[in-house]
């Protein structure tokens, strides 16, 4: 065997471990779910049959479905640029010298390395009527306590609030290291010129950060439609499913209503759904995105 073979077969032995992970956990459970989306729940007296797209007919005349969809929608509208934009804010304000920086940069990322139940806890005892901290203080200010999460106008805000707070700190990890690689040198050359703090963010920062931004916007945009462990702790995607998103609707169809094949399908569209906004958010941001 020639010199060139053996390092292709050595290429490729060093690739089969992560390629058998990535079958096995990616591609696979994807097409056996585009494959069960396409037949009926079986049952132990019924056995599943092929239905076409029969159950994709039914999910557009299910009503929490466009529900449950318009609500993730507004949760991503809610939660992403949010996050994104403190996110910056913090990498910009802890990457200075101020007093405590450590302290500080610590205080931000806390809450992204607590447990998700730990949050979904905390933030259950700020949202609680009468007794939780929020109606405490609006309380001595004579504001009467109201039940945040049991209100279909307050709820999913509510839940857009934790998860900002949550998702923030993660966001700027990436942003400070992003903001440490910039050389020092363009910071002066725009103050000798006398450019101000924000016209040189705008201009110079911010545009050398658009690698950074796709790939926590990537992030973001997954994240805004994988929630369920806060759901499961705070509403249960009440009241009247003012607060199910998408992933959670799943999780109900499959695991409380053991509609499988429904399940599947939902699930196919919500693959297809973040597919097709990934792509999108390649194409039109690849202009903006300068490389060395």
């Amino acid at each position: 065997m020639s010199r060139r073979a053996l390092v292709h077969v050595y290429g490729w032995l060093l690739l089969t471990p992560a390629a058998i992970l990535l079958v096995a956990f990616t591609h696979y459970p994807t097409v056996t779910t585009v494959v069960q989306s396409l037949f009926s729940t079986g049952s132990a007296t019924r056995p599943s049959r092929f239905v076409g797209l029969d159950n994709y007919r039914f999910m557009l005349d299910d009503e929490v479905f466009w529900k449950v969809l318009w609500n993730n929608l507004w949760y991503a509208l809610g939660t992403i640029p949010a996050s994104i934009a403190l996110a910056i804010l913090m990498a910009v304000w802890v990457n200075r010298a101020i007093p405590a920086r450590g302290l500080v940069r610590m205080a931000y990322f806390t809450p992204t390395v607590l447990p998700m139940i730990a949050v979904a806890n905390i933030w259950l005892f700020f949202y609680t009527p009468d007794i939780g901290l929020i109606d405490q203080v609006l309380g001595a200010f004579g504001i009467p306590a109201h039940n945040w999460l049991g209100d279909p106008a307050t709820v999913l805000g509510c839940i857009i609030v934790m998860t900002v707070w949550k998702e923030a700190g993660f966001f700027m990890i990436f942003y400070l290291a992003a903001l440490q690689t910039l050389p020092p040198e363009l910071e002066e050359a725009a103050r000798v010129e006398g450019a101000g703090r924000w016209y040189f963010f705008r201009r110079v920062t911010f545009p050398l950060l658009m690698p950074t931004t796709l790939f926590v916007l990537i992030n973001a945009v997954m994240n805004s439609f994988k929630l369920v462990d806060h759901l499961f702790i705070l509403t249960k995607g009440g009241p009247d499913n003012a607060s199910s998103l998408l992933l959670y609707y799943i999780y109900e169809v499959a695991f409380s209503f053991f509609d499988e094949a429904y399940a599947a399908t939902l699930t196919v569209v919500l693959l297809g759904a973040l597919a097709a906004i990934a792509l999108a958010q390649f194409l039109l941001l690849e202009r903006r995105i300068h490389y060395r």
